[in-house]
């Protein structure tokens, strides 16, 4: 989340290619719902089935729904164990490959993502890339070099490179005098209320695992810095956005991120029994409430100021998230509107599409914005029916808990597409400088979000995670109490 506002005609693709809660544009998230009871089906998502390559064969197929599982998990330790030569201790994965042009950013949502999946996946060695990934989440937050009060800045450095006006960056995630190498070269400084929600989560998940006292500790420490910089007393109440890098409040309040706070101070409750959690989590779902409209059927975006309502665009992320975290029937709805209202196919013919000859590709888009944008990004036009990848296995993991009826097959079929995606997109990308394979790529076709940022064709840590949890039928918002 940069803290500042992104020109989608930037001459650097890591400057318009960002995180999906770009810093003070992403004000939030919220997904228009139908009070429908009928699955997601009935919207125009794919069918549960192989998919076809039509046309010439690309890439490299990955076989079995299970191969194509290990081979994602896979990808999550190999962005984790990227810089292995300045990297061998508490260390965060790299989050989109090299091609992207964000060099070694290492987003804290994505990191958190990746130790959820990681824990799902339940292996061994997944679950101690996890443990490594979460001790680098407590090493950055007690090695910030300007603040001790259990903040995580937005994005890190994780390894070398060199910027794109020369100026080099030869570390790794810790620098010579200790702290953590925050990262300040994209602006990526600031601290918002999402992006410490799902890593609080995290923590309170490998505490669940582990029994190791550490991260509850440090998920309590991320609770208490949300709820003492962030609760908001303006009329539409909830927790703000956060600050940014110059500890400046941003008073933006999200929908999607209050839905967070729901998911993280429920899990608190959970695990330490103080009912302060209780309160907070109810503060933070009065908030995701008053943005429910019943003649709309929608949960709006959020709020610029405390007072407003922001209704537009409509992103995907609160239809989803919102089943998650809250299993409410009256908002259960938003998984169909979701799959009906973002549903996009991208087809090779088009003009605007990147997918490689005779390939065609179906699931949901980031918002309704997306779907009629004609911004440009590095001279490249935006396609409408690009499939933002993360937010189509989001839709998968979110239909395959609900389980009504229809639900099993509709996610099957969007899990078969992003392994489709796996098997072709993304080929001969880096990490750190070396050939990787097996993650999901953030888009099939570059697409705007509607926020002043985009989704490019490069494999992506978050998407590769949420295609985990579908694939396994696992809820990162629900607290997983398997030792």
């Amino acid at each position: 989340m940069p803290d500042a506002t992104i020109d989608p005609v930037s001459s650097h693709p890591a400057q318009a290619a960002l995180s999906r809660r770009s810093f003070l544009v992403l004000t939030g998230a919220a997904a228009a719902v139908a009070a429908s009871a009928t699955s997601a089906t009935a919207g125009g998502l794919p069918a549960a089935g192989p998919v076809a390559a039509h046309g010439s064969p690309h890439g490299h197929p990955h076989g079995s729904p299970a191969a194509a599982r290990r081979a994602a998990v896979a990808f999550l330790q190999s962005a984790t164990d990227a810089y292995p030569t300045l990297n061998t201790g508490a260390r965060l994965p790299q989050s989109y490959a090299d091609e992207l042009g964000l060099f070694s950013t290492a987003f804290v949502y994505d990191s958190a993502l990746a130790v959820i999946a990681l824990l799902a996946d339940g292996r061994r060695s997944a679950e101690q890339t996890a443990r490594t990934i979460g001790d680098g989440l407590i090493y950055a937050m007690e090695h910030d070099p300007g603040y001790s009060d259990g903040r995580l800045r937005q994005g890190y450095n994780v390894g070398p490179y060199t910027f794109y006006d020369g100026n080099p960056q030869p570390y790794g995630f810790v620098l010579p005098d200790g702290s953590a190498n925050i990262g300040w070269q994209f602006g990526f400084l600031g601290t918002a209320v999402g992006d410490m929600a799902w890593p609080g989560m995290a923590l309170a998940q490998l505490f669940a695992r582990t029994r190791d006292r550490r991260y509850l500790d440090a998920a309590v420490r991320i609770g208490t810095w949300i709820t003492t910089t962030t609760w908001s007393t303006q009329p539409l109440g909830g927790f703000s956005f956060g600050v940014n890098g110059a500890n400046e409040p941003v008073p933006n309040g999200s929908t999607e991120h209050n839905i967070d706070c729901v998911a993280f101070f429920t899990m608190l409750r959970e695990l330490t029994r103080s009912k302060a959690w209780s309160k907070a989590a109810d503060h933070a779902r009065a908030f995701v409430d008053r943005m429910w409209d019943p003649a709309q059927g929608t949960f709006w975006t959020g709020t610029n100021d405390g007072i407003e309502i922001n209704r537009f665009p409509v992103p995907l992320d609160p239809a989803t998230w919102s089943w998650l975290a809250l299993r409410e029937k009256r908002y259960a709805g938003a998984l169909d509107w979701a799959g009906s209202a973002l549903a996009v196919t991208d087809d090779a013919s088009s003009p605007t599409s990147q997918l490689p000859d005779g390939e065609r590709l179906s699931g949901v888009t980031f918002s309704t914005a997306s779907l009629v944008s004609t911004a440009q990004y590095n001279g490249i036009t935006v396609h409408p029916q690009g499939v933002w990848l993360e937010g189509t296995a989001q839709l998968a993991t979110s239909l395959a808990d609900r389980g009504r009826r229809g639900d099993k097959r509709a996610a099957d079929g969007l899990l078969d597409q992003a392994r489709h995606a796996q098997d072709v997109l993304g080929v001969g990308q880096h990490l750190g400088g070396v050939e990787v394979d097996g993650g999901i790529v953030a888009a099939s076709s570059l697409l705007d979000s509607g926020f002043g940022f985009g989704y490019f064709q490069v494999q992506h840590v978050g998407a590769t995670s949420w295609f985990v949890f579908g694939d396994l039928g696992a809820n990162p918002m629900r607290l997983d109490r398997r030792s």
